[in-house]
């Protein structure tokens, strides 16, 4: 990595060989000391990208390889928007002690307006 970023009559690096090297920590220190902007996270690393990267892992099993295959962009479309939905309204997650996300918000803004009643 060193010697590509260093060495002027190499082509640019477009993308590491291995995918893990991208993700590095020491990776994305080194392109920030040459100059170079990555486009892993607002933040620069790799670590905001877990949980988007935990929720494509389960879209491409339950909904990708699962239901697949597919005969046209519109189908994989309205599955994805099915799922979607289903994952944000009747998918109970553990994460937040087995309730669905809508059920979730609902509980937190009837706190913030119990909080709100009793002030």
């Amino acid at each position: 990595m060193r010697f590509v970023i260093t060495t002027s009559d190499l082509e640019p690096l477009r993308r590491p060989l291995e995918s893990a090297q991208y993700l590095s920590i020491r990776y994305t220190e080194r392109l920030a000391e040459a100059g170079i902007d990555t486009s892993v996270g607002s933040v620069g690393d790799s670590y905001d990208n877990a949980l988007a990267e935990s929720i494509i892992g389960l879209f491409k099993t339950e909904v990708i390889k699962f239901l697949g295959p597919w005969k046209s962009v519109g189908q994989v479309e309205w599955e994805t928007l099915k799922w979607v939905d289903w994952y944000n309204n009747t998918r109970l997650h553990s994460a937040i002690g087995y309730i669905t996300p809508q059920e979730a918000e609902e509980a937190f803004y009837a706190s913030l307006n119990a909080d709100e009643k009793a002030a």
